[in-house]
């Protein structure tokens, strides 16, 4: 395989930033991440992927994705119990294979697994101020999200998005009579970022088109905003996407675009999961 072809999959470039961003978050930050929950996330999530694959016929193993789902979960996921977080890898991997429209998996494979076990598990949440407000970490993490995003062709989903939520934000503080602060101070979130950046991005659950890849993330902005500030929901985001998701396959058959394929699976098939 050519190496240049190789190196051209984003997804080489998401797992070293997400790598870095886990170890920074764990010695620096001080995140609570259990070392034992990120050993079994990574385990787990290969070995679901490595199953799923031979079950559906598809060779060579790939493990890219599934590193990339798995730092996410590590990054986002808290839980006391491994078993949960064992099962966070199998409702990850296995909706990339069981929940498919057009050619293509519905949920992105991190946040289907986040909002199920925050619903059904009084064991697992999402530390959503783990990161901190400071402007400089905001903006770092902002940096190395894009130049993930540059290489995924997919930097339109997360600028709309992002555009969008900061526009209502900014607008119910002018509205509320509130201070510029406030919304800055909720836009600087860690957590929000990784969101925009290596979830609502993802290259296989956004539409195949560029125009609707920012209705898209206008439209995600918007659930979010209720979410928040309607219903008072924690992680309104989160929850906003799993939610949206189901709209993608529609959006392909009104504006259809050409399918991302992954450049490095030698089973073109492969490249669809």
């Amino acid at each position: 395989m050519n190496i240049f072809r190789t190196l051209a999959d984003p997804r080489y470039y998401q797992i070293a930033v997400l790598s870095s961003l886990v170890i920074f978050g764990v010695c620096i930050l001080d995140f609570g991440i259990h070392w034992y929950n990120a050993l079994a996330l990574i385990i787990s999530t290969q070995i679901v992927q490595y199953i799923c694959m031979r079950v559906a016929g598809l060779t060579p193993f790939d493990p890219l994705s599934a590193g990339v789902t798995s730092l996410s979960l590590t990054m986002l996921l808290r839980t006391d119990a491994i078993a949960i977080a064992v099962i966070a890898a199998c409702i990850a991997i296995g909706s990339k294979f069981l929940l498919r429209a057009g050619g293509k998996h519905i949920f992105n494979p991190a946040n289907i697994a986040l909002v199920t076990l925050m619903f059904c598990s009084d064991n697992a949440w999402v530390s959503s101020g783990q990161w901190g407000s400071a402007t400089l970490g905001a903006l770092t993490l902002a940096c190395l999200g894009f130049l993930v995003l540059t290489r995924a062709r997919r930097a339109e989903t997360t600028i709309a998005f992002l555009l969008a939520y900061a526009a209502l934000m900014t607008g119910r503080a002018l509205w509320l009579g509130d201070p510029l602060s406030i919304p800055l101070h909720q836009l600087q979130n860690g957590a929000l970022l990784i969101f925009a950046f290596f979830m609502i991005s993802d290259p296989k659950t956004t539409p195949d088109r560029s125009s609707t890849r920012i209705f898209y993330g206008v439209f995600v902005a918007s659930v979010a905003y209720i979410i928040q500030f309607v219903f008072y929901e924690p992680n309104a985001a989160i929850i906003a996407l799993i939610l949206c998701a189901p709209v993608v396959p529609v959006l392909d058959r009104i504006a259809r675009g050409r399918h991302y394929r992954w450049e490095s699976p030698a089973d073109p098939r492969a490249s669809n999961f």
